[in-house]
This record gives structure tokens, sequence and C-alpha cells, in this order.
């Protein structure tokens, strides 16, 4: 991965949660123009996309929504795309999380955001990886961000826009850093979506709902969000 100047216009891989979002929200307040990529790949929490359009038009960029559910019937065995296999609760750990994985979903991603980008004359490609993915998501290490921002190069070499790059500002940093720069530019976290069961709110119980709510205490940041239980069973 490499981040060596300000994009002039990005196009970001947004799924309407706090990483995504955050990122959008960094790089308006640098300057930068961002069009926003979202993706339907026959996810259980589809839910997400509906909070995505909200945050679009609060903001009042492009957003585009791209329709790829056909492919969650060819990747199932993950509990994101395969309703027959439950979704983990506690702790966003790797010996739990593991069937939360959807094999090679986000090179799929990246790769369509950069023919975008090439379509669009867009100089970058952002991305809302950070740090606690790292033990789960091979797809979400450091090493793959430069490999694959290597394959994009290659694969289009004469059509990129100068300078092309592929942008993931908290590669490196925690959930909760992610947290603590969103409340400094004012997003608004109650329109953001992380819960994998997809319901009418948050469940609050599963890996990415605790992983969440421990950011926000990390960070020290009031979270705003509606969770169905507070992880012990206690309705909030």
């Amino acid at each position: 991965m490499s981040q060596t100047r300000l994009p002039r216009h990005a196009v970001v891989i947004f799924s309407g949660g706090l990483d995504s979002t955050v990122t959008a929200f960094t790089l308006l307040d640098k300057g930068s123009t961002v069009s926003l990529l979202s993706f339907d790949y026959g996810q259980r929490h589809v839910t997400e996309l509906s909070h995505a359009k909200k945050i679009a038009e609060h903001l009042g960029v492009s957003h585009d929504v791209l329709d790829l559910a056909p492919l969650g019937r060819i990747l199932g065995g993950s509990a994101l795309t395969d309703t027959r296999v439950p979704v983990p609760q506690g702790h966003y750990q790797a010996e739990t999380m593991r069937s939360t994985v959807v094999p090679n979903r986000n090179a799929i991603m990246l790769e369509i955001a950069a023919g975008a980008a090439v379509a669009s004359g867009a100089d970058a490609v952002a991305f809302g990886a950070h740090s606690g993915d790292h033990a789960v998501y091979p797809d979400c290490r450091p090493e793959f961000f430069r490999r694959i921002e290597a394959s994009i190069q290659a694969g289009n070499e004469g059509y990129l826009a100068a300078g092309f790059q592929l942008v993931a500002p908290f590669l490196e940093s925690t959930k909760a850093d992610i947290v603590r720069t969103g409340s400094a530019l004012g997003v608004p976290f109650e329109a953001t979506w992380s819960c994998y069961e997809g319901a009418d709110v948050h469940c609050g119980a599963c890996g990415t709902c605790t992983e969440r709510r421990e950011a926000f205490a990390d960070a020290g940041v009031e979270d705003p969000t509606l969770y169905a239980t507070n992880g012990l069973g206690a309705v909030r």
C-alpha cells in the first residue's frame, strides 16, 4: 500500500459501516473528491446498503451500488453469505471469526473499484481496513494491499490516472482510532451499520457488534448505536 500524496479523486469502497464512512469523511475533510461504491454480494446483512445510501445523501456525493448478489451463491460457507452458518458471537478473535471470511471478497471489490477509477479518471481507490482485521482476514493485511496495488498498476498500465494509488488510511490503526477520528470529523455514527445479523437494530452480541461497542468504549466516545442486547442478554 502506498499513500504518498492526497488523492485528487478517490473511489471509496463503501459499506456504510464505521470504517468506510470515516474513510470517506477523512478524504473529504482533506479536500479530495470521493465517489462511493457499494456492493450487494449476497450478504445476509444487506441492510448495510440502505445505511450507505443515507450517508451518501448526507454527504451529497456520488454513490453507486453494484449488484453482485449471485456471487454469494458461489462464495458459500461464510456466515456472511450462507444463512446455514451461524454468525459468531463475542470478541472479535481469529478462532471465533474465521467463519466470517468471504473468499477473495476484498480482491474482487478492489479490482472492480480500480476499473471504476480508470473509467472516471480517479487517481485512487480507498478502503477502510484497519489493524484489528489483520489476524482474521488475509485480504486486510499490508502485504495484500502492496501486492494488489501492484496488480492494479500492472493490469491497467497506461490507463490509470497519473500517480494512481491504493489508499488505506487506517491500515495500521485500531478501531478505536477510527472512532476518535470520526468523532472529530462529526461523523453521524448512528447512521452507520456494523451488525452481521442484519436485523432492524444492531444485535449487540455478534463479533462485529462486540468490536463496535469496545471501540467506542476504548475511544472514550459516546456510542449512539441502538443494540438489541448488551451482549449479556439485557436490552439497552
